[in-house]
């Protein structure tokens, strides 16, 4: 009895020591798994807010935990959203070098031939901010298959119009559709690269929208003379057919794992919230001023009153003014990739250049008009061109003042407040110079003289803005580098 009893309290106590070592390993097992859980979770709110940061706060010189991954297939996907640029460039432009065509084909004068251009840019303008909510709302993909039907016809209709008002009619749907564009470009961009790429992937998608003002200026232009006006527009849409079917094939908003946090949308109050917000920034406001300052010289002289500057005032032939325009298209694409380098590389160079870029527009400009002889020498009209090149790559600029100042729930709305101010000085540009060419009888040096008063009320709002803008940003530096060493355990 005593051998049985000894023997089953040592087969008692085996089976207590395996069941006290069982859920001791199991309370273990499961305080691992919990603690896994827990590093695991603040591991991934860490990597989202450093995230968040490398996108608010401004660049970085590596890639941080949860950007965008970029490669070949984030260049595959944003290249078809610039390929919709690309052709949008051409529709807008194509008017630049078939002004003096319209003006014969609808039979109008300077102010009405101007009226084409005004319309186009006034709905685009008008158009910045709801299409950058729209973004920010619905995602790239469904603004840009909306834009593309829309310029589209809108360029089909031009060609088929038999009258003044139909065209105008179709210049508008074209400038609501070509508004559409840019700014899910920017967006589609910042969606599928590292933040730190993001002033030179916004000078490339630049850089081909100059590209496709060089097919107006070469191709656009000599099918004119060519094949005449109805076969030249009619043609050139198809290419809106085309970017269509590659956008609906290829495009997605953004890569597989990198979804955005769900907006809270509610109505009328978050279109207000959304555009107060961005508007209180003051890097969003400098960025609308940069882009208002260096845009509209080069946008005037080449969507529309260039060439008729260069034949009627200078005295060129049409093909020697084609290649003029050609050069400041050239120049842009060449100071585009320039300026996208310098500015990734040194921040502190954003406002330098803008403002630099402005006063060699100014000097040259006035260099041009004020020549005493009847006719500027070819070697400045050349040197104008070359300025007016870097007038597109300098505008870009006014995105990465307001790129670093606002969340990535907002980039849309900020991206549509920088790129209304540009059309907005253009557009009144044109219209100045119309009615002061009809006022003067055709005098060029009165008329350009109105690009001075615009740069002066622009040069003055910079420099009110610049360094508070440069305050927030050195502010919103620290506080992320505070946020990135003290990362939350739960």
């Amino acid at each position: 009895m005593s051998h049985d009893s000894g023997k089953k309290r040592r087969e008692a106590g085996k089976e207590s020591g395996a069941s006290k070592r069982g859920e001791a390993g199991k309370e273990s097992g499961a305080s691992k798994r919990r603690e896994a859980g827990k590093e695991s979770g603040a591991s991934k709110r860490g990597e989202a807010g450093r995230s968040r940061r490398s996108q608010n706060g401004y660049g970085s010189a590596v890639t941080l935990p949860g950007d965008p991954p970029g490669g070949r297939r984030a260049a595959l996907v944003w290249g078809v959203g610039v390929a919709v640029y690309f052709v949008a460039v051409i529709f807008r432009t194509s008017l630049g070098v078939a002004g003096l065509d319209a003006a014969d084909r609808f039979d109008v004068n300077a102010s009405a031939l101007s009226t084409f251009s005004i319309l186009q840019l006034l709905v685009y303008a008008g158009m910045q901010i709801p299409v950058g909510l729209m973004v920010d709302r619905l995602g790239t993909k469904k603004v840009l298959v909306l834009g593309v039907t829309l310029f589209t016809l809108g360029q089909l209709g031009f060609a088929l119009s038999p009258t003044y008002g139909t065209a105008l009619a179709s210049r508008a749907l074209l400038g609501c559709g070509d508004a559409m564009t840019f700014i899910s470009v920017l967006r589609l961009g910042s969606r599928w690269f590292p933040a730190r790429r993001g002033p030179l992937i916004g000078q490339v998608a630049a850089l081909f929208g100059m590209a496709g003002n060089l097919v107006s200026t070469v191709f656009i232009a000599r099918s004119l003379h060519g094949l005449g006006w109805t076969t030249t527009f009619v043609g050139s849409s198809l290419a809106g057919v085309l970017v269509l079917v590659l956008l609906l094939l290829f495009l997605k908003d953004h890569p597989e794992g990198y979804e955005p946090e769900p907006s809270r949308h509610a109505g009328a109050a978050f279109v207000r919230r959304q555009i107060a917000e961005s508007w209180r920034e003051p890097g969003t406001r400098l960025g609308m001023w940069v882009h208002f300052t260096t845009q509209f010289p080069a946008m005037v002289f080449l969507l529309l009153w260039g060439l008729p500057y260069l034949v009627e005032a200078q005295g060129l032939s049409r093909g020697t003014a084609g290649e003029l325009l050609t050069l400041v298209v050239l120049s842009n694409m060449v100071v585009g990739l320039a300026y996208g380098q310098i500015i990734a590389r040194h921040h502190t160079a954003r406002a330098p250049l803008a403002l630099g870029t402005v006063a060699a527009t100014a000097l040259l400009w006035g260099a041009t008009l004020a020549y005493p002889g009847d006719h500027a020498p070819m070697w400045l009209l050349i040197t104008l061109c070359l300025v007016l090149g870097a007038c597109g790559p300098a505008s870009m600029i006014g995105f990465d003042f307001a790129r670093p100042a606002n969340p990535p729930e907002r980039q849309g709305t900020a991206s549509g407040i920088v790129n209304m101010g540009g059309f907005v000085a253009s557009m009144t540009t044109l219209l100045a110079v119309g009615v002061l060419l009809d006022a003067t009888g055709g005098n060029y040096r009165i008329a350009f003289s109105s690009v001075f008063v615009l740069e002066a009320i622009g040069i003055v709002q910079i420099l009110r803005l610049k360094a508070r803008t440069h305050r927030r940003e050195r502010e919103r530096l620290v506080a992320s580098r505070v946020e990135a060493v003290h990362v939350p355990a739960a």
